[in-house]
């Protein structure tokens, strides 16, 4: 008899970078089917720039970071240590804004106005998907190492 997983595959296609995938894929096909007009100006291709760069950065930073502390970067996996200084005093989820900036740096490049509706909504889905569940753990497993920390830091920003 074949050994079946206990996760579903599908459960290793849940992954914050598939859903930025998807997110982006939605904004890029309502840029190019439903376009609503370009606003060309070097102020917005600077700001799409930044966000795209900034939030690029973000995520590198935060995932040595983690890598650096020996601690799991895979979504769905136990924390084996608590990261809270660095990118992370600043934010308990620089991965996920690295994410979102991105997201909206795309949006602007791509002047899909209409598509910045679904940067609070890939919000919504990363912290009801993955965020909600890693505090869960991280509370559990450091208690009042958590506390402090999730009292001080903003989930976002």
């Amino acid at each position: 008899m074949r050994n079946v997983p206990d996760m579903p595959v599908l459960k290793w296609l849940d992954i914050p970078p598939l859903w930025l995938l998807l997110f982006a894929v939605l904004a890029r096909i309502q840029a190019t089917r439903l376009p609503v007009g370009v606003i060309d100006h070097p102020l917005v291709d600077l700001l799409a720039g930044l966000l795209l760069g900034g939030g690029l950065l973000l995520i590198l930073v935060a995932l040595v970071q983690l890598r650096q502390n020996r601690t799991t970067i895979i979504p769905h996996q136990p924390a084996q240590h608590m990261v809270s200084n660095g990118v992370f005093s600043r934010s308990r989820n620089p991965v996920y804004l690295g994410d979102t900036l991105v997201l909206t740096g795309l949006i602007l490049h791509w002047s899909a106005w209409p598509s910045l509706v679904l940067v609070p909504l890939f919000m919504w889905v990363i912290t009801d998907r993955f965020i909600l569940a890693e505090e869960s753990m991280l509370r559990e497993k450091f208690g009042p190492q958590w506390d402090a920390w999730s009292d001080k830091t903003r989930r976002w920003i």
